[in-house]
């Protein structure tokens, strides 16, 4: 009998290995695009970039259980890529350790929920499909406000608003297509889910940071 195992490419373990090495990959590209041109290092560097991929991996993933595992593992295996790329750069400052623990608790919280969200808007059955499209895509608009409304970056916030305005349709769309019952529910949750992320945002990340 042939001693060796097996490598499925939908079984736990390879799920959960592709999805961490790619966290890695992104948390590492993130730093290595620092200091770039600034709409590239904005679109990288930014909570938006790590969640959207996150809830990407989510869909690929054929278990629900298994998806959230993986958004978790994804946010903190960017997130520790991220803070080891910069302490090798050496622009690991003294309040380093304090910010990677804040960001890895966030990413220990939004991860499962996000890679609940890309699995359900893929797999789901009923409402909650539309309801996890606009927790994606709440994310882009929610920043969008942060950065106009907390940072004062119209430019910037402009921007993501616009990308957060043209993922919510799509994904409304793409719901409507699939079948999704009350698709439009997406479309109509997301600015309301993204304020809320604004306020989460502004009120929390920001004392903690």
């Amino acid at each position: 009998m042939a001693t060796a195992t097996v490598f499925r490419r939908d079984t736990p373990v390879a799920a959960l290995t592709a999805t961490a090495a790619f966290g890695l990959l992104l948390g590492w590209a993130t730093y290595a695009l620092h200091g770039t041109a600034p709409l590239v290092e904005r679109a990288t560097n930014s909570a938006s970039t790590w969640i959207i991929w996150t809830a990407a991996a989510g869909a690929l993933i054929r278990a629900r259980p298994l998806a959230a595992w993986g958004g978790a593992l994804m946010m903190l295996a960017t997130c520790g890529a991220y803070y080891a790329a910069s302490a090798l750069g050496g622009t690991f400052g003294a309040g380093g350790l304090e910010t990677a623990a804040v960001w890895s608790v966030a990413g220990l919280v939004g991860g499962p929920l996000l890679g609940w969200a890309g699995w359900t808007v893929r797999r789901g059955r009923g409402d909650v499909r539309a309801v996890a499209g606009a927790v994606i895509a709440m994310v882009v608009m929610g920043e969008g406000l942060w950065l106009g409304l907390g940072l004062h970056y119209w430019g910037d916030a402009v921007v993501f608003l616009a990308v957060g305005a043209l993922l919510t349709t799509l994904l409304t769309v793409y719901l409507a297509r699939t079948g999704a019952s009350r698709s439009w529910l997406c479309a109509v949750l997301t600015p309301v889910c993204g304020f809320g992320y604004y306020l989460a945002e502004q009120g929390i990340l920001n004392r903690l940071l």
